[in-house]
């Protein structure tokens, strides 16, 4: 008897797009605007705070399950500076190993097999992967393509999610700043979607980690501080993208004491517990001076206008993002249609490598014509990667 290699519920996710596109800029010698980490690290005294912390024995050993208590207290800090979100350090907070893992565990223990999770297309990739751990069978709702005032851009059919609406639906996995389509709900669009929640009694789960990252007036709403959603929210944030330390590992979730039981149930036989010494510095980092965030968000338009008026000279069909670190482009006007085969060959052609969008949808027509670049770059990178990429035009 032979048995199949791999569990029936992830058969069908092999090895990541973002492995497959690393590999292959370090085998071209490509400018890698793929996989979104930066090519810097973060702040030299948040650095310098998780030195002090491994020096001192602090988080040399295991840290608390729920993580550490100056962290928690940090975290519960900023939800409620930055948002009126009240949250008990002790009962609502959980630090995880990144988002990953806090988007794991929170599928893990509130999803029931059979049941449904709706989620917006394209999405993270990790997400299908974890309703399928869980057992849940996702319901994709697709952001489709429009223009707006600002240029192209995507838009939630609010129609569409209501309909997709069952009852087997369990909860609707957010995503805001969204990644990959640069989109950042609006509060209308959050209202909407909590008035669903409150009627049909679903919770949601809401990945923010792009929640400084927002430009051009965007606003960022944390859907729990809408009526009716903190008790039935779990929000997770995360260090990584925020301070440029994606490989410290940190993120963390918001909740009810009742969610966050829950969630913290399944997180303990994941990682049980990680980044010791970082935990002590990311507490550090959240309380830096409105200063910081706002020159991260300043540096960073300034690079999203870079990469984003470059795609266009080089021909490509661009939707400039309000928010996140990725710009999504139409290759159509370039003669393709195919996003795999186009960033397949876009390290021969032009030295660059990029992310096909279709990776991120169920409905993959829908995602074809569509690739992702990162611009959380430097700026001579991101200069040389826009020369190259006009040998396209």
């Amino acid at each position: 008897m032979t048995r199949p290699p791999l569990n029936r519920r992830l058969a069908e996710f092999g090895t990541t797009i973002f492995a497959e596109m690393s590999a292959l800029a370090a085998r071209t010698g490509s400018i890698n605007l793929g996989q979104g980490f930066p090519d810097t690290d973060g702040p030299e005294e948040i650095r310098e705070a998780a030195v002090r912390a491994l020096r001192d024995g602090r988080g040399n050993q295991y840290p608390p399950g729920p993580g550490v208590p100056e962290l928690r207290s940090a975290i519960a800090d900023h939800q409620r500076e930055r948002y009126g979100l009240g949250y008990d350090p002790d009962t609502e907070v959980l630090v995880t190993a990144g988002a990953t893992e806090a988007i794991a565990a929170a599928l893990l223990a509130l999803v029931e097999p059979g049941d449904e999770v709706i989620a917006l297309e394209p999405y993270y990739d990790s997400y299908a992967a974890c309703v399928a751990m869980a057992g849940g069978t996702r319901v994709p709702v697709t952001l489709r393509p429009a223009e707006g005032p600002d240029g192209r851009t995507y838009v939630l059919d609010l129609d569409e999610l209501r309909a997709a609406v069952t009852d087997r639906t369990r909860l609707i996995l957010l995503n805001t700043p969204h990644n990959p389509t640069g989109t950042v709900l609006t509060r209308a669009e959050l209202t909407a979607v909590a008035e669903l929640a409150v009627e049909r009694d679903l919770l949601v789960v809401t990945d923010e980690v792009y929640e400084h990252l927002v430009f051009d007036g965007a606003e960022h709403l944390p859907i729990a501080s809408l009526p009716g959603m903190r008790e039935r929210t779990v929000t997770i944030g995360s260090a990584g993208k925020t301070f440029s330390f994606t490989g410290w590992k940190v993120g963390w979730i918001t909740a009810s004491p009742e969610l966050t039981s829950a969630v913290r149930s399944a997180k303990q036989f994941l990682t049980y517990v990680s980044s010791g010494p970082f935990q002590y510095a990311i507490a550090e980092a959240l309380r830096l001076p409105a200063a910081y965030f706002d020159g991260l968000r300043t540096e960073l338009a300034a690079k999203r206008d870079l990469l984003s008026e470059g795609l266009a000279q080089a021909g490509f069909g661009v939707f400039k993002p309000a928010g996140t670190y990725f710009v999504t482009t139409d290759i159509r006007p370039l003669g393709a249609e195919d996003g795999f085969a186009f960033c397949r060959s876009l390290p021969e052609r032009a030295g660059v490598v990029a992310i096909p969008n279709a990776v991120f949808y169920d409905h993959r027509e829908a995602g074809a014509p569509f690739v992702r670049f990162a611009f959380c770059k430097r700026t001579e990178v991101l200069e040389e990667a826009v020369s190259r990429l006009k040998r396209l035009a």
